[in-house]
């Protein structure tokens, strides 16, 4: 999208203003679902996208985050200031961290261009934000503030001393999620990305050698993606070719981080809106059972599990069981977990009306979701019935 001109007409002026982090650091795979968030947004609001970039010969960045760790003086890591010459209905950003609050401060003065602000945080644990209590005051620009982390929004809401936090759960692309209109063949057993247990990789790997399985895993740290939606598409094309999928609460590993705070991380969602089975531990947060409260949304298995073997056996012998929970993990997500959904919700907590794209947009996903359920094996008749 192109920034706006002072030659706009106001009835041509986009609503919302998206601030995207997506030119000011190098793209994280978790990045990449906060920049297909902000895509959706594009599609169904009247949106404005900016995306600043860093000076590349600067080294400010590290510096001053050291510097907001350890006092309250905020200075600019390096970013040119943006002059504002019109006004917008909205402002977001999507933060991977508190940290990233230091870029959203030095673009300019956004916010007396702006009604209403919102600002989303993806990771932020209650056992840090003493740490990063310098960041979290600049959260006193926002009207809203959406954590992904349900039992960091008390102790957020007290370090700010407003009861601005809200929790809402991340969400996906559920039509590039979708293996509906033309389901290709399932011929990945087993996928697993990001952190994993030791123990259950152990078995899987044992499996792939010793039975055949086809068990798709990383081999290389997260590192640097080179095209944030080649990445989140190829990732799509991956889980709706895979069997099982293997889930788990964010950090499952790293309880010096998270101390004992359990948190549904993205995988769920997207395992859900690829169809795949998922497979690993229950997040007993008291959240998880609100959004994913259909039978099977998930095969239970504890982590540092090495009884993988049995588990899929056993679902390997009930054929029709596999069949309605792929279905219904797809109905549900495309009903429940879309982005659509997400900024609905973000909308009714400022008060802002939709727009006619959004409801065109359910109402599509409504009419997929009835044909995923209606028409098992029709792939054609489902694209015939959507066009």
């Amino acid at each position: 999208m192109t920034m706006n001109t002072n030659t706009q007409k106001p009835s041509d002026h986009p609503r919302t203003l998206i601030f995207s982090q997506r030119n000011l650091t190098k793209i994280l795979p978790f990045r990449c679902a906060h920049f297909e968030f902000e895509d959706a947004i594009s599609q169904i609001d009247s949106a404005e996208m900016l995306a600043p970039r860093i000076d590349p010969s600067t080294r400010r960045y590290a510096f001053v985050k050291r510097v907001a760790y350890h006092t309250p003086l905020v200075l600019n890591p390096g970013i040119d200031k943006k002059p504002f010459h019109a006004d917008y209905e909205l402002f977001i950003a999507i933060c991977g961290n508190p940290s990233d609050l230091l870029r959203i401060n030095a673009v300019g003065d956004w916010r007396s261009h702006c009604k209403k602000a919102i600002c989303l945080i993806d990771e932020v644990w209650a056992k840090e934000i003493g740490a990063y209590r310098n960041f979290l005051r600049m959260l006193g620009k926002f009207d809203l503030v959406v954590l992904y982390y349900s039992q960091s929004v008390t102790p957020v809401n007290e370090l700010i001393g407003e009861k601005k936090c809200i929790f809402l759960p991340p969400g996906v692309d559920t039509v590039r999620f979708c293996p509906y209109p033309n389901r290709p063949e399932r011929s990945i057993d087993v996928y697993s990305i990001g952190r994993r247990s030791k123990v259950t990789h152990r078995a899987f790997l044992k499996m792939a050698a010793e039975d055949g399985y086809c068990y798709l895993h990383d081999t290389t740290s997260a590192d640097q993606v080179l095209d944030q939606t080649e990445h989140r598409v190829l990732f799509a094309n991956l889980a709706k070719r895979s069997r099982y999928f293997i889930v788990n609460p964010g950090l499952i590993d790293r309880p010096d981080i998270r101390g004992t705070q359990i948190e549904i991380g993205n995988r769920y969602f997207e395992a859900a809106a690829s169809g795949s089975i998922s497979l690993g531990e229950r997040p007993n947060n008291g959240d998880f059972e609100r959004f994913f409260d259909w039978p099977d949304a998930l095969i239970d298995l504890p982590y540092d599990s090495p009884d993988v073997k049995k588990v899929l056996e056993d679902l390997d012998k009930q054929p029709e069981r596999q069949s309605a929970m792929r279905r219904t993990n797809v109905q549900q997500a495309l009903l429940r977990h879309d982005w659509v959904y997400r900024w609905e919700e973000i909308l009714k907590a400022v008060g802002a009306d939709p727009l006619p794209q959004l409801e065109t947009k359910k109402k599509t996903l409504a009419k997929l979701a009835d044909l995923v359920m209606q028409n098992e094996g029709h792939g054609q008749l489902v694209h015939q019935t959507l066009t």
